[in-house]
């Protein structure tokens, strides 16, 4: 991975990305610290791919994750509705 800084990446945009494209990940630098990552487009739909669970792995689990899809039952409050006379 190749690291470029921000004002070259910024420059010379269209080579930062066909270096991304030939070469693979490279790094944008601000300041002398890796800031963010350039990547081709495939291997970011890879990643993103790897890093959500499937609803097979969800439901294989062992860790039950009903508690996050039911609202918090002690905040609730019933609201107060006048009698009609």
């Amino acid at each position: 991975m190749s690291v470029w800084p921000v004002q070259d990446a910024k420059a010379r945009f269209s080579e930062l990305l066909d270096a991304c494209i030939s070469e693979g990940p490279q790094v944008v630098s601000r300041r002398g610290a890796e800031t963010a990552v350039l990547v081709p487009i495939d291997e970011w739909r890879r990643l993103q791919t790897a890093a959500r669970p499937s609803l097979k792995q969800l439901l294989l689990q062992e860790s039950a994750r009903t508690e996050s899809l039911l609202p918090d039952r002690r905040r609730a409050r019933r609201r107060h509705v006048p009698a009609l006379d």
